[in-house]
């Protein structure tokens, strides 16, 4: 088993790296949007800030390093450059499933990031379906433990699950086992999905059970069937993965719905390019905005490429809200200046 997850992370970080990955007609949505342009900000450039909280947490940024990987020799390499590039910056941190931590001493210091990344949140993360395969409240307070966690989010990704060869299907009843855990642990739990979206009714189906924030992990960015196409040695699973290349609720479409159903903190992710995707995100109605895959490759580099990068994306928010003459990221949320 160990040694399956292992290979499993690995052809997952390969794949994102170097595959086309990202599903076919279908976008995030966020490019049927536009800012109206502020001829006259009255504001001072050097005076916009980033500043924000998320779940009572100060933050540098409204960005976080999204859910990508663990469990693998590669993978402790990736997420010590992006820790150090996150406490750099002031992003939070969202750890791959740490499912492997649990199951594989050996890959264990791959998740084990606080060293390098003390001030920072620190988003832990577990398959919700793994509460119908033998895990419970004291594995996830095994996580917690060992990764200094502030948070942790379940994740949801039935889609993934069927192509995926060690997929685990049986996704029933799991909002009971979802509320047991988030009456039980004492920091906050949220939910995502994987880059297929969750929508307003199952963002208010999960919050009425205690969920405290939600990761739209919207469509438009990598498609996991179509990584778990590329893995699969099953014929048929392959065949029928390429019906699947536009299914998704576009990021865009997910931020909306999920806004409009709950009052509850919104992390918007999935296929997120840039600081003005992120700028739309959260004038749409998010409070922090999630890269994955757009960073994975300086990821695999160094730390200083992704600080760089990090600024980047740091600078275009900045010049996004200068623009449009939004000082703060609370007024960035609230603009009328987005069509």
């Amino acid at each position: 088993m160990t040694d399956s997850i292992d290979k499993r992370k690995a052809q997952h970080i390969e794949l994102v790296l170097n595959e086309k990955v990202t599903g076919e007609n279908i976008s995030t949505g966020l490019e049927k949007y536009r800012f109206l342009h502020n001829a006259l900000p009255e504001i001072d450039f050097d005076e916009i800030t980033l500043d924000t909280q998320f779940l009572g947490k100060k933050m540098k940024t409204p960005f976080l390093v999204s859910s990508m990987t663990g469990g693998a020799a590669m993978a402790e390499t990736i997420n010590r450059n992006l820790a150090i590039a996150a406490e750099e910056r002031g992003w939070a941190f969202a750890l791959g499933s740490t499912r492997a931590l649990i199951e594989n001493e050996k890959y264990r210091e791959s998740f084990q990031i606080r060293k390098y990344a003390p001030t920072i949140p620190i988003i832990a993360n577990l398959g919700a379906v793994q509460f119908n395969y033998g895990f419970g409240i004291d594995q996830c307070k095994q996580i917690i433990e060992m990764t200094e966690a502030d948070m942790l989010v379940l994740h949801l990704n039935s889609i993934q699950e069927i192509i995926q060869q060690e997929g685990d299907r049986n996704f029933k009843d799991l909002l009971g086992k979802i509320e047991q855990v988030c009456t039980q642990l004492d920091i906050p739990v949220g939910a995502k999905e994987v880059g297929f979206g969750i929508d307003g009714t199952i963002a208010k189906k999960l919050t009425d059970v205690g969920i405290s924030f939600i990761d739209v992990a919207g469509a438009g960015g990598t498609s996991w069937s179509q990584v778990e196409k590329l893995r699969s040695k099953e014929k048929i699973k392959k065949i029928a993965a390429e019906a699947f290349t536009s299914w998704g609720i576009p990021t865009a479409e997910c931020i909306v719905s999920v806004n409009e159903a709950i009052d509850k903190p919104i992390i918007a992710s999935g296929g997120i390019k840039n600081g003005m995707d992120a700028a739309k995100a959260i004038a749409l109605g998010s409070d922090m905005v999630g890269f994955a895959r757009s960073i994975l490759r300086e990821a695999t580099e160094s730390p200083e490429d992704l600080i760089e990068l990090f600024e980047t994306r740091e600078l275009e928010l900045q010049m996004t809200m200068f623009g449009i003459g939004a000082a703060t990221v609370g007024a960035l949320k609230g603009t009328d200046r987005i069509r």
